[in-house]
């Protein structure tokens, strides 16, 4: 190392720690924040007969007043003895033994940790002469209640679901899940937002493989900020263009508990409802809470509709393509005579055809969620009707056209999580295309490649297709249909390779 590169490790370590000058700490923190309005100080004499300056620094808006007041300026500026023999030290002791009374108390040493506890609504408190601060826990209670959730709907279920406070959600999974080896790894990503990460897993029931090698992709995050947890799904997921969501997620706590209880981990961000779980597995994008409060056999027949969902949802526009441009063979003689006696009057091929009610049905989709809560349905709805029976009545498109259309769009409302629903709405375009150029085959080549992207990809190491792909017979119970709760008596095998057996009295 050259003299200039210690010279300037000796000045940066300077600037950062915290001087003896209490005049100088309060100057550097306001220049730093550019004397912002909202960085409140306060300065007072306590002691007697010898006197000693303290100075309480915070964040109005993050930090609790009642707190400060209360538990802070009510207590230190009480009688405090102070003689030549007391040290500064031993006001400092005094302080965080007997005088403060907030929950938690840390020694704050350089500024980079000072402006970070200042900066999440903690106080900090500094006593002249000595280059050491006190960071108190003052953090305003301000945050949404815990309300249902609003894109999880279950019929029967918790209706309870994460908020944007990260302890809050912590607290919801940790009241589930009352075990000590529920274990939390805290990380800080953003060097201007400084969010905070919690990794949640189960000691003992986790992969320790799969534990470090989060950790790890977190480590690797270099970024100037994350607002929400599609920024950490975006940068850790083993694959940067892969349209397939290897991560999942979920704002209700009882599905990260489940998901827990199954070994995979869970990715808090403050400042998001959504909490990530990975390893991501297709299945678990099928998969709703619902399946597990209720009759197998019914959870059974819905897991089949939802994986018939997908199939038409993905095909159906193809399918309608192939067969009308190139297989007329295959279609009944009487719906063969119907179909094209709605088509007699319409100017384009198949194609362009289901291409522009397809089109046309994204744009209503999306502008109903665009638009205002309170007419974004009414849009969505009279616009589809509106559009569709014109479109039909000026002969643009066929009848039966508008009903492929609409079964898609159905069948597409089906999955539980939406990341997968945007993969299938984009990836029906291609099919088509393919159909349109060489009909069945065109579809059957790209199914097959399909099938072999979805078989290549992992997710933290785990194949996505599992357990399919590689077929696991023992994994089945919990798959296309699920068995009754009795018979789920082990954890996903590619997951888990250390406690399989749920329980301890199957276990031994």
């Amino acid at each position: 190392m050259s003299n200039s590169e210690i010279d300037n490790l000796i000045k940066s370590k300077i600037v950062n720690s915290l001087s003896t000058s209490l005049l100088k700490n309060i100057k550097t923190i306001k220049n730093s924040l550019g004397n912002s309005n909202d960085i409140i100080t306060r300065e007072f004499l306590i002691g007697k007969p010898i006197e000693v300056s303290i100075a309480i620094i915070y964040t109005d808006g993050l930090a609790d007043n009642t707190s400060i007041t209360d538990f802070l300026l009510e207590s230190i500026i009480s009688d405090f003895e102070v003689t030549s023999e007391t040290t500064l030290q031993d006001i400092a002791l005094r302080l965080k033994t007997y005088c403060l009374t907030v929950g938690s108390i840390k020694d704050v040493s350089d500024f980079p940790s000072l402006f970070n506890a200042i900066l999440s609504g903690e106080t900090i408190l500094l006593i002249n002469g000595l280059a050491l601060g006190i960071s108190t826990s003052t953090r305003s209670p301000k945050e949404r209640a815990i309300t249902e959730p609003a894109t999880e709907a279950v019929i029967r279920g918790p209706r309870e679901s994460f908020t944007e406070t990260l302890r809050t959600n912590t607290a919801l999974i940790r009241r589930k899940i009352k075990s000590p080896n529920l274990w939390i790894k805290s990380r800080v990503i953003g060097e201007f937002t400084q969010t905070e990460i919690a990794v949640m897993y189960i000691n003992g029931i986790a992969n320790e493989k799969i534990v470090n090698e989060v950790l790890h992709r977190l480590d690797q995050i270099d970024i100037d900020g994350i607002l929400e947890s599609g920024y950490i799904e975006q940068l850790i997921q083993d694959s940067k263009f892969n349209l397939f969501p290897t991560v999942y997620n979920s704002e209700r706590p009882d599905v990260i508990a489940g998901e827990l209880l199954e070994g995979k981990i869970a990715i808090i961000v403050d400042g998001t409802p959504f909490v990530l779980i990975v390893p991501a597995l297709f299945t678990s994008f099928l998969q709703s809470a619902e399946d597990y409060y209720q009759n197998a056999i019914v959870s059974s027949f819905i897991r089949l509709i939802r994986f018939l969902g997908i199939s038409l949802a993905l095909v159906a526009p193809s399918l309608y393509i192939s067969l009308t441009t190139f297989h007329h063979e295959m279609i009944p003689t009487p719906l063969l005579i119907s179909i094209y006696a709605q088509r007699e009057g319409v100017p384009f091929p198949a194609f362009i055809e289901a291409l522009i009610m397809e089109i046309a049905f994204e744009i209503l989709r999306e502008a109903g969620l665009r638009m205002p809560r309170m007419i974004g349905s009414a849009i969505s709805i009279v616009g589809t009707l509106i559009i569709g029976q014109a479109a039909v009545e000026a002969g643009i498109v066929s009848a039966a056209m508008v009903i492929i259309v609409a079964l898609t769009a159905i069948c597409s409302f089906l999955f539980p999580a939406y990341g997968l629903s945007n993969s299938i709405r984009i990836l029906r375009f291609p099919l088509m295309v393919l159909a349109a150029m060489f009909g069945l085959f065109g579809v059957f080549v790209g199914l097959m490649l399909l099938l072999i992207h979805l078989c290549s990809l992992r997710s933290f190491g785990v194949p996505y297709m599992s357990p399919f792909a590689p077929l696991i017979p023992q994994d089945q119970k919990d798959a296309l249909i699920i068995f009754p709760r009795g018979s789920l008596l082990t954890r996903p095998r590619l997951i888990n390779q250390i406690n399989n057996v749920r329980g301890r009295k199957n276990r031994s």
